[in-house]
């Protein structure tokens, strides 16, 4: 088993190294107990086809880590210009098991982050976690996109594979202010989209 974690550490440091991402021991904590418990979670609420641990540190981890340099690299940017940080509050549409909401709140606790879904038994993992590590910048939402109208609207929206980029535009615009951004995480870039 120490093996394994040992295995899964190295895996998870060598892949936001190459992504030019240098995580804080505390980081590199929260984002290992999140995989395990993901891990374990996922055999009784099938939060993931991906079953092996090893693979949902690529899969999963260091996919949704993949939009950190961009992100730092915009807030670092109005701070050095003596501006307030516009990212404040950030929607992670369909996150299921918090793909890539958890991972992204662990690294930017100074934005809020609200993960939404419609799915209950995901729902439960994701209270869990937010306990568990203590993410006091996370609320979660359990309803469907079109029902859900928040107080505030959102500084930008992001999604993992949860639909097409029409789809997304079309049903998640209400959540945005009105200079607010769609991050879409498509993976390969969507060609006939």
């Amino acid at each position: 088993m120490q093996y394994m974690m040992d295995n899964i550490k190295e895996k998870l440091r060598q892949g936001s190294e190459a992504m030019s991402i240098k995580l804080t021991s505390e980081q590199e904590s929260k984002l290992l107990t999140y995989i395990t418990e993901f891990e374990k979670w996922n055999k009784a609420y099938n939060l993931s086809a991906v079953r092996e641990l090893e693979q949902m540190i690529g899969r999963h981890l260091l996919d949704s880590l993949s939009v950190v340099p961009w992100l730092r690299e915009k807030i670092g940017l109005q701070e050095k210009l003596g501006q307030n940080p516009e990212w404040q509050s950030i929607i992670d549409v369909g996150t299921g098991g918090g793909l890539p909401g958890i991972p992204l709140s662990i690294m930017f606790p100074q934005i809020n982050w609200t993960l939404l879904d419609s799915n209950g038994k995901k729902m439960r993992f994701l209270f869990h976690i937010k306990t568990l590590l203590k993410l006091d910048n996370v609320s979660v939402e359990n309803r469907r996109v079109e029902t859900f109208q928040p107080e505030k609207k959102f500084d930008a929206v992001i999604s993992r594979a949860f639909a097409s980029l029409q789809d997304m535009t079309e049903g998640c615009s209400h959540l945005l202010k009105p200079d607010g951004i769609f991050l879409a995480m498509k993976g390969l870039f969507p060609q006939d989209e």
